[in-house]
């Protein structure tokens, strides 16, 4: 029974291949209530697209005193339904079919009393959105309210549909439940019952009270507190008490003590030779080196060679004796 087992296994790749792909956006698919306020923007901009029509017919006076006007016509409502939905999409296709008696009512009976045909359709009828500033299967207030979610500072989760649970999640620079507080880096430029505004930091502070280098809580790392003020450390320093490459707490690769202060290394003038390979010349630069070969030499992976050698290598070297005559 071994053979036919092994065959059935060979034809697995095979039959991968023919499966269809996963449909593109598969991961993305919109939520019913997307689905409802596309369908609902759609038949707004097909209002507008009808708005100057009339029934076509040549004699519109008479037409509009017997069929009855054009704008609340269904005539007019059938034009805007046949431009809903391509051809091609089945699921727009399929949602129209099941609500297109709910867009019927509306249009006919209830589109003075509701003129809002989202909150209407999506969130009254179909019960698959929310209003803005609301959440959840309930459409319970955002933390914040509804007006100002999260402060105005935020993302309220689930905000206008039936989904998430109404915290926020917060801006840049702010934090807290409400998103009314200020992260270290930034400080509270304007906070009154309704609003709450931050403002960045000075790049030296960490924490502080205001816009300025005087204004510092805590100085930001790089940085030190003087005179009032975080100043910024030496280039050469890791940490430091001070300005100036004599206050570095410890000193960057490519520096090291000299006299008290950071100082850079000549790398070049050290007893181990920084360039190992033959003719190679040291070029020191702050902090570090660069190795390169004089002008001429061709580089190789263990030599700067001259320019001589170079052609000598290049040359066809023979690789049999001379023929010697016939004596």
């Amino acid at each position: 029974m071994h053979p036919p087992r092994r065959a059935a296994l060979g034809l697995l790749p095979l039959l991968l291949l023919l499966l269809p792909p996963p449909a593109p956006g598969a991961a993305n698919k919109p939520t019913p209530c997307q689905r409802c306020r596309g369908l609902v923007d759609k038949f707004n901009q097909g209002m507008v697209d009808t708005a100057n029509k009339n029934f076509g017919g040549g004699n519109t006076a008479w037409e509009e005193k017997t069929l009855s006007k054009y704008e609340f016509s269904e005539i007019r409502l059938l034009e805007i339904l046949e431009g809903l939905c391509e051809s091609s999409d089945f699921e727009c296709n399929q949602m129209l079919e099941a609500q297109e008696e709910h867009l019927e009512a509306w249009w006919l009976q209830l589109k003075n009393e509701y003129p809002d045909l989202f909150e209407w359709f999506c969130v009254k009828t179909l019960k698959v959105c929310c209003l803005p500033g609301t959440y959840g299967p309930d459409c319970l207030e955002c933390q914040g309210g509804s007006q100002r979610p999260c402060s105005g500072n935020g993302h309220c989760s689930g905000d206008g549909s039936r989904q998430g649970d109404g915290s926020c999640r917060c801006h840049v620079g702010y934090q807290g439940a409400l998103c009314a507080d200020c992260m270290d880096g930034y400080f509270s430029s304007l906070r009154n019952e309704t609003h709450s505004f931050c403002t960045a930091c000075d790049e030296s502070c960490k924490t502080c009270s205001g816009p300025t280098n005087r204004d510092c809580g805590e100085c930001e790392v790089g940085w030190v507190l003087e005179e009032d003020a975080c100043m910024e450390c030496d280039s050469s320093c890791v940490g430091c008490t001070g300005e100036g490459p004599g206050n570095c707490k410890e000193c960057i690769p490519g520096y090291a003590r000299e006299l008290g202060q950071c100082a850079d290394v000549d790398e070049c003038s050290l007893a181990a030779k920084a360039c190992v390979r033959k003719n190679e010349n040291c070029y020191n630069t702050p902090g570090s080196y660069v190795c390169v070969c004089p002008d001429g030499f061709e580089e190789t992976e263990d030599a700067c060679v001259p320019p001589a050698e170079a052609e000598v290598t290049e040359e066809e070297s023979p690789t049999q004796p001379p023929a010697h005559e016939d004596l």
